[in-house]
């Protein structure tokens, strides 16, 4: 089977979580015998950060612009039984529009962001991602996010078949590793500076860094601006490439997720850090949103935190209690959210069947 991919970066992991889902997916994708071909604009802040430059045993295309690739473009999708168009795709529209009159045997939108998408909907604002006439042409629309999300892309953009495929793992590369004294700490937090989650990563990891002046807390990540309110026991780790990622994780006691506004709000959207460290082994705390039982069980396979008291409190855990929560978070993990587990998720949803990949 030949899936066409037009999307945001599998190439570069700098400032985005979009990167390391694709190689996981792309990476589960080829074993199981299909050709990929994923397209990505060639943009300067990737480029410079770049660290991935070939799929193996499929196919990377770099393109300036979209006038220079269209031709080719139109030829891969022609010949295509799935052609997918994700959100942030720098041509998202002209890839849409492309897609959508190609010979592709089934054409897919993939929103990644659905709660930024529909946020930005709802502010009146058309991402430019989006084809103006809404996502009604395609056969099928993935999304992200589940629960009410789903509705409200069929409601707000037309969209007529809409399913999850939440987000996943690749176990090769997020597993339990030894700890790296530059990655030592207390509570670890691993993501992209965002505006809209500062608020929360301040009350369940910049207070407890305050109240707990004797413990080692680490961030990793891009974009934290020079205002962020570092404390002398916070240490700052720049970009992670996701091959770091598990001995970051592994480094830590305890590693907390934030989740960004809009996501909260909407609920059902685990972020793929969740997966990532609970696949490397490490006890996980996370803030609360509507969904969240679904993935983990809170007491059993993770902490929740409301607030800097339930952090604080999580930090003075035995670690044989802690020990426990993350072996069970793994093995959920390794059962359900891995990238083998969502590309049989994929092909049920596009109801594909045979083709000498299973």
């Amino acid at each position: 089977m030949k899936i066409v991919i037009f999307g945001l970066t599998i190439s570069s992991s700098w400032g985005n979580g979009h990167a390391t889902l694709w190689r996981g997916l792309v990476k589960a994708l080829v074993r199981r015998g299909n050709r990929v071909v994923f397209f990505e604009r060639d943009v300067p802040y990737y480029a410079e950060h770049r660290d991935l430059w070939e799929i193996p045993g499929g196919e990377l295309v770099l393109y300036s612009d979209w006038e220079s690739v269209a031709a080719d473009a139109q030829r891969h999708a022609d010949e295509a039984d799935v052609a997918m168009v994700t959100s942030y795709c720098p041509d998202g529209e002209a890839a849409s529009h492309m897609v959508l009159g190609s010979k592709a045997q089934r054409t897919v939108f993939y929103d990644l962001d659905t709660p930024v998408t529909l946020a930005r909907l709802e502010a009146g604002e058309r991402p430019a991602y989006l084809p103006a006439e809404g996502l009604g042409g395609f056969d099928t629309v993935l999304s992200y996010t589940g629960g009410r999300a789903l509705e409200e892309l069929k409601t707000r953009l037309g969209a007529r078949h809409v399913a999850p495929l939440y987000g996943w793992v690749d176990p090769e590369v997020h597993r339990p590793v030894d700890p790296v004294k530059t990655y030592l700490g207390d509570l670890s937090y691993l993501g992209t500076y965002a505006e809209d989650r500062q608020a929360a990563l301040e009350a369940l990891f910049i207070e407890p860094a305050r109240r707990l002046a004797r413990r080692r807390f680490v961030i990793g990540g891009a974009q934290y601006p020079d205002s962020f309110p570092w404390t002398s026991n916070i240490h700052f780790v720049r970009h992670l490439p996701p091959a770091e990622h598990p001995a970051f994780f592994c480094s830590s006691t305890l590693t907390l997720n934030v989740t960004r506004d809009a996501m909260k709000r909407m609920g059902w959207c685990p972020s793929g850090r969740l997966f990532e460290a609970a696949a490397c082994g490490v006890p996980l705390i996370s803030d609360h949103w509507e969904g969240l039982e679904a993935f983990f069980e809170p007491g059993r396979d993770i902490l929740v935190a409301r607030e800097t008291d339930d952090v604080t409190t999580a930090m003075m855990l035995p670690r044989d209690h802690l020990a426990q929560l993350a072996r069970r978070a793994r093995e959920r993990t390794l059962e359900e959210h891995t990238a083998e587990r969502r590309v049989r998720e994929l092909r049920s949803i596009l109801d594909i069947k045979g083709g000498g990949d299973d």
